[in-house]
């Protein structure tokens, strides 16, 4: 394995190190009213899940980027980026394991829980390509051949590339997390997803100013 993925993996591990004594203290913060164990079928599990996969792609891209620029501040987003969404990961995969779910469905799909979502998740989830026929695990994600194409640039080169694919991953993220806001049951959940939607829309103005400032365009 490369550096880089080690470098991923590492991030990965500590913020789990912390999400026991995370979950458990926003778990039972706010709503009483809130389920004790969501289903594995229902928003809260399936938010989590898919979310803990999404999130882990962009720690990955960070990580890769921040060794293919030196520009301070696009590596000083990449760190910012990669250390708030390892940190989040570890908290949906401590809830799974607080609430004794599977941190994958039991049909190795994903998205189904937003289909009551208010924008029709994402287009639906009956119309959404599956992993071999996309080369993508869910919206927004970079594809394999993506992520190799990044891991071979250098200088603003990749800085473009990064931040084009950051823009479509996160733009995908806000719209996850707004179905968990619509959706999910558990307080603390919803309050993440919400916190979600306002940074990763935040961050998207700016890396779509920093990709002008480059001369380049928004990836469609």
């Amino acid at each position: 394995m490369t550096r880089t993925h080690w470098a991923a993996i590492t991030a990965v591990v500590l913020a789990l190190l912390f999400a026991g004594a995370a979950t458990v203290a926003t778990a039972g913060d706010g709503d009483d009213s809130r389920p004790a164990t969501p289903a594995t079928d229902s928003a809260d599990a399936g938010f989590a899940r898919d979310m803990s996969v999404h999130h882990q792609q962009a720690v990955e891209m960070s990580f890769i980027v921040r060794d293919r620029t030196q520009d301070e501040g696009i590596r000083r987003l990449a760190y910012d980026i990669a250390n708030t969404q390892a940190n989040q990961r570890g908290m949906m995969l401590g809830w799974l394991d607080l609430w004794g779910l599977s941190v994958t469905s039991g049909d190795g799909t994903s998205m189904a829980w937003m289909a009551k979502a208010g924008n029709g998740g994402h287009g639906g989830h009956s119309g959404q390509r599956s992993a071999s026929e996309s080369g993508s695990l869910m919206p927004g994600m970079a594809t394999k051949e993506q992520l190799e194409r990044l891991e071979t640039l250098g200088g603003k080169a990749a800085e473009v590339e990064f931040l084009q694919l950051m823009i479509v991953h996160h733009n995908a993220g806000v719209t996850m997390a707004q179905g968990c806001v619509e959706l999910c049951t558990v307080g603390p959940e919803r309050k993440l997803a919400q916190g979600m939607v306002d940074a990763q829309r935040s961050e998207v103005e700016l890396m779509v100013d920093l990709l002008k400032k480059r001369g380049a365009q928004v990836r469609t």
